[in-house]
């Protein structure tokens, strides 16, 4: 049984090529974090090696060995094992690994049918790891598959997304995911509705928070202290900018989860400024996000939104982050309350 959520057109055409025996031996999963992209690859590396009558039967001895992460065939290779365990600034996916992958690659199966490497965060390969991989996807070998995962296709090599089949998951619209979770996972509809609008549709990040209490508390941690923020001096602004830095260059992704629970709040805000408080995202903070907005302009907010965008991009083109930051601190808008910025007037 395919675990991917959501996707009903990405499974149709994979059982389709399955079936019929025309799975491309390379394919580039696309979509943002959370989304379902690893859960996809393992779906597809049980259904290649599943021994049951309708794969992924998920119960089969080949299918649980995958599951558990133990099946020989099937190999994986991400950040993580690049960087040895330790977060490091501009880590990439080396080139040892993918010599490593040709060399496994040129020995058939051990107890499978297909030997599946699975390349998690494709945009992370070295210029010159991609390149070398360019030579199994131009070659490949008999019974194996390649499946590369990306968030985006704008940073991989251009001469790899040709060479793949390009599969991109794209967000589950808000209610289905709602009548996912009630009907499966048996949540309320209350409680559905939070789930799938903080996670923006990603399956991934809503089964995070289902299955432990760390994701929700994490984002509350973040909202609390970046409200604490708007309304702090320059100095705490300053100290603020001098440890999103640190964070920034210890671990990339962390920043990119501190920036889109701030755009969710400002949009938030200037969404309420609007009269459109039923298309808000954190509803569970309804109350808060009323308070605050009276104290600041539509045009107020919707500049600050796209400096938080400017924000982002300019770091992932490599700016000096710590300036990059400080600006962003010192650009929070001023809180004021007057009779004409209150909501709805």
């Amino acid at each position: 049984m395919w675990q991917l959520l959501g996707q009903d057109r990405v499974i149709t055409l994979l059982k389709h090529e399955l079936e019929t025996r025309q799975l491309p031996h390379a394919n580039l999963l696309l979509g943002p974090v959370g989304i379902g992209k690893m859960t996809l690859a393992l779906d597809l590396a049980q259904s290649l090696n599943c021994t049951g009558d309708e794969p992924p039967c998920g119960n089969c001895y080949t299918c649980l060995r995958i599951k558990s992460a133990k099946h020989p065939d099937i190999h994986i290779i991400d950040l993580q094992s690049e960087s040895k365990g330790e977060r490091k600034q501009e880590v990439k996916i080396g080139i040892e690994y993918i010599n490593d992958l040709q060399s496994m690659a040129k020995t058939p199966p051990y107890e499978g049918k297909y030997k599946v490497f699975i390349i998690n965060g494709a945009e992370n390969l070295s210029i010159e790891a991609a390149n070398t991989l360019l030579k199994t996807l131009e070659e490949p070998p008999p019974h194996i598959v390649i499946i590369l995962l990306a968030s985006s296709e704008r940073d991989v090599l251009p001469t790899i997304v040709s060479r793949c089949q390009r599969l991109e998951l794209n967000p589950v619209p808000l209610k289905q995911l709602e009548n996912i979770l009630i009907e499966k996972y048996k949540l309320d509809i209350e409680q559905a509705a939070f789930l799938a609008r903080i996670s923006h549709g990603c399956p991934g990040q809503v089964l995070s928070a289902i299955q432990n209490d760390k994701f929700l508390n994490e984002r509350t941690d973040i909202l609390n202290t970046l409200v604490e923020i708007i309304h702090s001096n320059r100095e705490g602004r300053l100290n603020f900018a001098s440890h999103l830095t640190s964070e920034f260059n210890k671990n990339r992704r962390s920043i990119n989860i501190i920036f889109t629970l701030w755009l969710d709040w400002w949009r938030d805000l200037f969404l309420i400024r609007e009269k459109n408080q039923e298309l808000i995202i954190n509803i569970d903070r309804k109350t808060e996000l009323v308070n605050h907005a009276v104290n600041y302009t539509t045009q107020q907010i919707d500049i600050f939104i796209r400096e938080i965008q400017a924000t982002r991009k300019y770091l992932s083109q490599n700016a000096n982050s710590r300036l990059v930051l400080e600006s962003l601190m010192l650009n929070i808008p001023s809180a004021h309350i007057s009779t004409q910025a209150r909501v709805g007037e």
